[in-house]
């Protein structure tokens, strides 16, 4: 029998081989040795995009690895669903949040990662995807009555469209009623600040965190 800290850590390799298959199969060897589904997903699949991350932004990876990581993860992540529902159910009504990657950015890896976070500390969350239209984040947070509408943005070029998800929840006049969440690799608190939304997340513990105070 593989130790808890064995299949963590082939839980974790099956990731940065891109093996969707491996990680399912991973994630229930997990389950089914009494693990925490939070502990694989931090200490295993979250620690692995991390590094795909840095490698992609080192050049040593390139974008369809880290959609192919992504994939891995989502499969892994799948097969946990159940179990995290389970624990997310005991703190239920935390709040809504809708989630995406700002329109013109496909990277997804981070707010993947924040999305299955908060799905485990019991928000409901509404994941858009990537390349997310301004117009589309502004409709749902109106349809699910969402409390935060988180955008990630991984480039400079992109990140300007985060200024748009203000100027549009004012128009659509629920702005007041919903805090806005940005995050990204070059988003800062200044850029927060400057631009007027009520949360930077620095990374998935940050997000976590953040919203943990606010309900």
């Amino acid at each position: 029998m593989a130790t808890n800290e064995e299949i963590i850590a082939n839980a974790k390799a099956a990731i940065l081989d891109f093996d969707p298959e491996l990680a399912a199969e991973l994630a229930q060897e997990a389950l089914d040795a009494g693990i925490s589904p939070v502990d694989i997903i931090e200490n295993g699949f979250t620690a692995a995009m991390t590094e795909v991350g840095d490698q992609f932004e080192a050049g040593t990876l390139f974008l369809p690895h880290v959609i192919a990581a992504s994939e891995a993860m989502s499969a892994g992540v799948e097969v946990l669903g159940p179990a995290l529902e389970k624990l997310g159910g005991e703190s239920e009504g935390r709040g809504k949040v809708v989630i995406g990657t700002i329109e013109g950015d496909i990277h997804s890896i981070g707010k993947d990662i924040v999305a299955t976070m908060l799905k485990i500390a019991g928000f409901q969350v509404f994941d858009m995807g990537r390349d997310v239209l301004i117009n589309d984040f502004v409709e749902k947070a109106k349809e699910v009555g969402a409390q935060v509408v988180g955008t990630s943005a991984l480039m400079t070029t992109t990140m300007v469209n985060q200024i748009q998800i203000e100027e549009q929840l004012k128009e659509a006049g629920i702005r007041e009623n919903t805090k806005t969440m940005v995050g990204g690799a070059p988003v800062t608190q200044d850029w927060a600040d400057q631009i007027g939304a009520d949360i930077y997340g620095e990374n998935a513990g940050d997000v976590v965190n953040k919203l943990k105070e606010l309900f």
